[in-house]
């Protein structure tokens, strides 16, 4: 199999309630999609494993990992922020969503698929070293990536984060680390309202405006990622690939369609041809309308597994 699917049946139990966008629909909506479009035969499918404290401990305080651990309620819903609680099959979900990016990693650069898809929840980008907000506890990408240099002894690695929101807390963990370049492409002003003015070698930040358009926004990748990129020469790419720049994606302004993720997917497959050995985990962010979630994964999905 070219591509891997990881994920856990505990990311469906994780629930912050009813109406909340961050629901255990976006997985459903996935899984059907990827059924419908007769994709899902064609990967290789593999359950997560739960992250372990070694593993968090790379990227999270250890203050902050007790911290969450204690906040896990046995009944009931506790909030974290106003936007972020955890019900009491939070913490095994969100363990399950590190670990799965984990074992993405460990699938890849052992040589048994060309690259992963990690299909967990809760989503991880903007979870700082010891913060939990915007729906996210552990930052997977981070964990993913700080385990490919420490236990894999790359490097360079490098991250796209296309989902529509700056990965700020991608940038928290990684900002003094220069062997992690970090690509975050994002609709600004928005939440989490910072990004814009990071100055750094290896911090590419691209805010654009509400309404960019998928030709805007290919534009705006080509000239100012992809050349930092082919300088910097990673040997793994990560995605924090978040679908929520969908035009039908009411969480933000973008215009972007299947097609622009297809056609982003590309570019990162290409530079992991040339660069890495066409070694690529992408892990599943933000993408809340259901039905343009489940289109755009589908598409990152096959393009990946190269179908």
């Amino acid at each position: 199999m070219h591509t891997a699917y990881v994920t856990h049946p505990s990311c469906l139990m994780h629930n912050m309630g009813s109406g909340h966008p961050e629901s255990p629909l976006r997985l459903r909506a996935i899984d059907d999609r990827l059924h419908a479009a007769h994709l899902f035969d064609f990967l290789a499918h593999r359950e997560a494993p739960p992250a372990t404290r070694e593993q968090l401990l790379r990227v999270h305080d250890a203050t902050y990992i007790d911290a969450i651990e204690a906040a896990s309620p046995s009944e009931g819903f506790h909030a974290l922020d106003p936007d972020t609680g955890m019900n009491p099959h939070t913490l095994d979900a969100a363990l399950h969503a590190a670990g799965g990016a984990v074992m993405a990693v460990d699938l890849v650069l052992r040589g048994e698929v060309n690259n992963a898809f990690v299909a967990c929840r809760p989503p991880g980008h903007h979870a700082t070293r010891n913060r939990a907000m915007g729906f996210c506890l552990f930052n997977n990408v981070a964990v993913a990536a700080a385990h490919a240099l420490e236990q894999h002894g790359l490097e360079r690695v490098a991250i796209v984060d296309f989902d529509v929101h700056h990965g700020n807390g991608t940038e928290d963990i990684f900002g003094d680390e220069p062997r992690v370049m970090l690509c975050s492409t994002f609709q600004h002003p928005f939440y989490p309202h910072c990004g814009a003015d990071t100055v750094s070698e290896h911090i590419v930040n691209v805010p654009l405006p509400a309404g960019t358009s998928g030709a805007a926004y290919r534009e705006a990748f080509s000239t100012r990622i992809l050349p930092r990129l082919q300088a910097f020469r990673p040997q793994m790419l990560f995605c924090s690939a978040g679908f929520d720049g969908h035009r039908e994606d009411e969480m933000a302004q973008f215009g972007l369609v299947e097609a622009d993720y297809v056609w982003i997917t590309e570019q990162v497959m290409d530079l992991a041809a040339r660069h890495a050995e066409g070694r690529i985990v992408s892990v599943l962010e933000g993408g809340y309308d259901l039905s343009a979630l489940g289109r755009s994964v589908a598409a990152h999905v096959k393009a990946l597994a190269a179908l």
